[in-house]
């Protein structure tokens, strides 16, 4: 039995309310928030938002959707917002600079198994919006395409065709990259 069934939705959220649904869905959201913003702290600080939102709006979810469908919609959102404030394109992020030493060949296979995670995240994250939102959805939070098109309030047909190009897409900035190093 899901939980998402068991809020109290006609009056004000109670303390319980949002630690469950912080338990059950921070994860997603924290997920989502970074593979907007790539950045781990403006990640967090979009997850303390949203959940806040969650808080000042769960009497408003009116259980046309699923609680997680609602609650994704909202990370959306307010990465998108986080993505278009002004604060953010004055500010660059500073990364901190590891070295890595590779010591056998698994550490190696490792190496280069994130970085072709973070190639193919680049290439995701590169996107135009309304590609990068349903593979986000697709394929980072395991839904139908059904599902994603809910989330994103787009027809179905309308999302299939946005992941058909998004894998096209995908697939040549992928094989551009991968001939580019050769």
């Amino acid at each position: 039995m899901h939980k998402e069934n068991s809020f109290d939705l006609s009056g004000k959220s109670t303390a319980n309310d949002i630690e469950t649904l912080i338990r059950e869905y921070g994860n997603d959201v924290l997920r989502i928030a970074y593979m907007y913003v790539k950045d781990l702290h403006a990640a967090e600080d979009i997850f303390q938002e949203v959940f806040i939102k969650v808080n000042q709006k769960l009497y408003t979810f009116e259980g046309n959707s699923s609680i997680k469908t609602w609650i994704i919609r909202i990370t959306i959102n307010t990465c998108k917002d986080y993505l278009k404030s002004a604060w953010k394109r004055k500010v660059v992020p500073m990364m901190e600079h590891q070295e890595d030493a590779i010591v056998s060949d698994s550490d190696f296979e490792d190496v280069e198994r994130q970085d072709t995670n973070d190639m193919i995240k680049e290439a995701v994250m590169s996107l135009p919006s309304k590609y990068k939102d349903i593979v986000l959805c697709v394929y980072y939070q395991d839904m139908t395409v059904a599902k994603a098109a809910e989330v994103l309030n787009i027809a179905e047909g309308t999302a299939k065709s946005r992941l058909s190009r998004a894998r096209q897409r995908l697939k040549s900035i992928l094989e551009g990259s991968v001939s580019g190093e050769l």
